[in-house]
């Protein structure tokens, strides 16, 4: 977890939405697939998900940590791969699942079990398709004060402490946007 400067993000257009943009909750999330605190908060953000239901919008943005995770900057590759054929939340979930397992070929297995184009999304991951997306991610991160995964804002603004389902719900609930 880290400390963010910064008091309101806007949702981008381009952001991995769950949720509706207009809901009276918003939740973002700076992360890193090979981050095992990230995988932590992902179940904890999927508590979330059940308990405030459609009242929640839930943003994701990519801050791999490429200097201590080596398969971070590959799995952000495939998770945005895998958003050009339409199922980024899908992948995001397997990666968090998988999260031991994020070699080239596990990308390739999970992009198969998903049915999809496996063999072009490899291609899009080594061609680094995406990353003029995901360096969008990084910059908007570090322009917001984010230096380590995961970080969170809450109703725009920053969420210092320790990430709990019941913490992160108290806080969304008593400053809604």
């Amino acid at each position: 977890m880290s400390n963010a400067q910064t008091s309101t993000l806007p949702i981008k257009g381009e952001d991995h939405i769950l949720g509706s943009i207009d809901a009276p909750y918003k939740l973002i999330e700076y992360g890193d697939y090979q981050c095992p605190y990230c995988g932590e908060a992902h179940e904890i953000i999927k508590e979330i998900q059940d308990r405030l239901g459609d009242q929640l919008c839930y943003v994701f943005r990519n801050f791999p940590l490429v200097e201590i995770h080596q398969h971070a900057e590959h799995a952000a590759e495939a998770a945005e791969a895998a958003d050009a054929q339409g199922r980024f939340w899908e992948m995001h979930d397997l990666l968090f699942e998988n999260q031991t397992a994020l070699t080239d070929e596990d990308l390739q297995e999970y992009a198969t079990e998903l049915g999809l184009d496996a063999k072009r999304l490899m291609a899009d991951v080594h061609a680094g398709a995406h990353a003029a997306r995901i360096r969008k991610d990084l910059l908007s991160g570090e322009q917001n004060g984010v230096n380590g995964t995961p970080t969170f804002f809450v109703n725009g603004e920053p969420f210092e402490e320790e990430p709990t389902a019941d913490d992160l719900i108290a806080a969304l609930t008593e400053h809604p946007e």
